[in-house]
């Protein structure tokens, strides 16, 4: 779990943060701080921190309810609560603010809570598995596609196969979306000398894929085509 000396440093920055921006719009100090909190929440969603997520956010709440109370210190509290908090879903005293975009639509500025980053567990490697070993090469892939979905740059990596491909299993020929799923498969196995790299990788529905594996990869066209970069 997130060390409490870490704890304490996250929490200073908050505070000298609330502390440059004063006397700033709400919006100013919203934009300010959702930045950090996020930074620091996916930091540590891979750990025993739910708990501590909450603590943190209870912490916080209590910070900006102390800087809304020095801006107006002769207004109540419910005038407090009315001008920096507002009801969102199913939640009260969500520290938020109406704000008016560029299409002159009004649109909802809120803190985000480090409490809804969903904890990731990571999945550790069974002790038998053998990457040189073609029997586990769909577990590895398996792995690959889970750890591609979880990161930014691994969902930037799923879509320029896709794009690739032009949306369809190279398998089945039809169209591969969120309700078909997939998996990731690599055209020349890892076990063989195949890389991660986009050009040896394939997107396949995952009966596409089971079929493939239990056909010996039957040698499946690459998708990339001429001109499409490798991210």
């Amino acid at each position: 779990m997130p060390a409490k000396k870490n704890v304490q440093a996250f929490l200073d920055k908050v505070k000298a943060v609330l502390r440059k921006v004063r006397t700033a719009k709400q919006e100013v100090v919203i934009r300010s701080l959702n930045p950090l909190i996020r930074g620091w929440a996916n930091y540590h969603c891979n750990q025993v921190a739910k708990e501590i997520f909450h603590k943190v956010d209870m912490v916080i709440w209590k910070l900006l309810w102390r800087w809304a109370r020095r801006r107006h210190p002769n207004k109540s509290g419910t005038w407090t609560k009315e001008r920096y908090f507002l009801r969102h879903g199913s939640r009260t005293w969500v520290f938020g603010t109406k704000v008016l975009g560029e299409n002159g639509k009004e649109s909802v500025v809120k803190l985000v809570r480090a409490s809804d980053t969903p904890i990731r567990r990571h999945a550790k490697i069974k002790g038998e598995a053998n990457l040189f070993d073609l029997a586990w090469e769909q577990y590895f892939e398996d792995r690959l596609t889970r750890s591609m979905k979880d990161k930014l740059q691994g969902r930037t990596r799923l879509l320029n196969l896709w794009v690739g491909q032009d949306g369809v299993c190279p398998n089945c020929q039809e169209p591969l979306t969120r309700e078909t799923g997939w998996h990731v498969h690599h055209i020349v196995p890892r076990a063989l000398g195949g890389s991660d790299s986009l050009s040896n990788l394939l997107l396949l529905h995952p009966n596409c894929h089971r079929q493939t594996h239990s056909l010996g990869n039957s040698g499946l066209p690459a998708p990339l085509k001429r001109g499409f970069a490798e991210a």
